[in-house]
């Protein structure tokens, strides 16, 4: 698994799958080792780059998170984090993803000195200043900013309703993490070669691993930037199996020594 979830919000979709090695978390900020229970790479935020990314935030009233090793810093739930709460209630208070809601998220990060940062998302509803704040945070050094152009969408139940909700994000990151980076620090460990990897994904953190993957798929669905990179784009969206389509077409293809045209 790799994705930009916290850990312990990782861990219950490995032990649903029986997933027992590896797993990356923060979008490749952590690599976890399941079987010992520790982390055996990581790459954080530095902490004075996350106040800086904060305050920048706070100036200009648009909304972020603060994703850390262990849970999520919010102060509303609302866009990213209410897809979270609205999954939490879903699940058992074991394996519930962690959200802190707080008065200030400066003020929380100033009074945790050992803060571990995986990543910053950044959300507003209005693309003219959803752009303006980017090219501000790409003026920082040290960070890479996810380069998104497009609306995420969401749906949530509400009773019996489907309610819709769009906003423009990004992610923020310390420079050279990805999924690729994570997974090429594990290739010597579990002794494969790049071209023996296949990498499935249908969002704009995928775009890396699909990209340098010895077979990159695309989900039906995916952005533009991650369509354009995938070797193989799935007959299925997410909600009909494209995942499972991927993982079936494969493996038998692997079984058969047959390589993608």
């Amino acid at each position: 698994i790799a994705s930009g979830r916290p850990i312990d919000s990782i861990k219950t979709i490995a032990e649903e799958i029986n997933s027992k090695k590896y797993f990356i978390a923060g979008n490749g900020a952590i690599i976890y080792d399941i079987q010992k229970e520790k982390i055996i790479y990581e790459k954080y935020i530095p902490r004075e780059k996350v106040l800086e990314i904060i305050k920048m935030c706070e100036e200009n009233s648009i909304s972020y998170n603060v994703y850390t090793d262990k849970t999520i810093l919010s102060t509303a739930l609302k866009y990213n984090v209410l897809y979270y709460y609205k999954e939490n209630l879903k699940k058992d208070a074991n394996k519930i993803t962690s959200i802190i809601k707080v008065d200030s998220i400066l003020e929380y990060v100033k009074n945790e000195p050992n803060i571990k940062c995986l990543k910053i998302t950044v959300c507003d509803e209005n693309q003219t200043i959803f752009k303006s704040i980017v090219r501000r945070l790409r003026a920082i050094e040290n960070i890479d900013v996810m380069d998104v152009s497009h609306m995420s969408r969401k749906v949530f139940k509400q009773g019996t309703e489907d309610i819709e909700i769009g906003y423009f994000y990004t992610e923020i990151s310390s420079t050279q993490v990805n999924k690729w980076q994570a997974i090429k620090y594990l290739l010597p460990i579990l002794q494969i070669k790049p071209e023996e990897v296949i990498g499935i994904g249908d969002n704009i953190n995928d775009k890396e691993m699909i990209e340098n993957a010895g077979i990159g798929v695309a989900i039906n669905g995916s952005y533009k930037d991650v369509l354009d990179k995938a070797n193989y784009i799935t007959k299925n969206t997410v909600k009909t199996g494209g995942f499972a389509e991927a993982v079936y077409k494969f493996i038998e293809m692997w079984g058969r020594k047959e390589c993608i045209q």
